[in-house]
């Protein structure tokens, strides 16, 4: 089909805005990267652009040296990994009910449900239901308050309302129960919206730190988001040394720079694997036929 001269003009502006947008998220990354193989000088000069200035690998060996800051990205691996799971498993067993037309309940509950989206729990009272609960200083505390989402819920509930209700029925006749139902032919149809809402979850778990900073005091379950706000407000403490009367291949700038890469990375390296049903997932959780 010929595109029209105004459709051509579009798709060209669509590009260009598209790649400008990409440029200032990837350029600071870049950037710090590239501060994190330079000199100390360098960087504290501030000659470093997007690439590095009398290179040195002194930050990262020092960087990859340190255990609290590999204790803090276990812990955040363990949060992540652990709550996605836990997360989607629940979203779907709550998502999954309140999508079914025989389920006479599901008014009250999702209007119950979206009430909670219009109106926060005080952080009062939210802090309080933890502490009562026995979550202070432990990783679950990371975890279990915020275990669904209820904008994630309802995205996978609109996706299995658009299920075919025939599968049902045939399943029904073979004798599937609803556990089977949900897991054998809901679920494997499911791998966009499922992977969407994974993303989601993962990242939020990755990048925790409000719930560190309202239910951790001890510093050894601190994640790594947690951990590299610490070390922002005390340098010295991320380099452990005496960068005044030592001589080193690197400095408190080069190591921020490389502790948020170290922290950044890892979660972005996911997206690739899961883009392919990303938007196609997004988009069918979106809209009901």
């Amino acid at each position: 089909m010929k595109r029209s001269w105004g459709e051509k003009c579009f798709q060209v502006f669509n590009y260009i805005f598209l790649t400008v947008v990409a440029a200032t998220m990837i350029l600071p990354l870049l950037q710090l990267l590239a501060v994190s193989f330079s000199s100390p000088i360098a960087a504290e000069s501030k000659e470093v652009f997007l690439f590095p200035v009398e290179f040195t690998l002194g930050t990262w060996e020092h960087i990859l040296q340190n255990e609290v800051l590999w204790r803090s990205f276990g812990i955040t691996v363990f949060v992540a990994v652990v709550g996605t799971f836990l997360s989607m498993l629940f979203t779907v067993l709550t998502a999954f009910p309140l999508s079914r037309k025989e389920f006479m309940m599901k008014r009250p509950i999702m209007l119950a449900i979206v009430i909670t989206m219009i109106f926060n729990a005080p952080m009062i009272p939210y802090f309080l239901t933890v502490r009562e609960l026995g979550l202070m200083d432990s990783i679950w505390a990371l975890i279990i308050p915020g275990l669904i989402s209820t904008f994630n819920m309802i995205i996978v509930r609109t996706f299995f309302m658009g299920i075919p209700s025939d599968l049902d029925d045939a399943a029904k006749i073979d004798g599937c129960n609803d556990f089977r139902l949900l897991f054998q032919i809901y679920l494997p149809l499911s791998k966009p919206v499922l992977a969407t809402i994974g993303l989601f979850y993962a990242v939020g778990y990755w990048n925790t730190f409000t719930a560190a900073v309202l239910f951790l005091r001890d510093q050894t379950l601190w994640p790594l988001q947690m951990r590299l706000r610490g070390y922002f407000i005390s340098p010295e403490a991320l380099a452990e040394v005496n960068l005044i009367t030592g001589d080193y291949d690197f400095n408190t700038i080069t190591l921020k720079a490389a502790t948020i890469i170290f922290a950044t990375v890892p979660i972005v390296l996911v997206y690739p694997y899961l883009q392919k049903y990303f938007v196609k997932g997004a988009v069918l959780g979106s809209l009901k036929e």
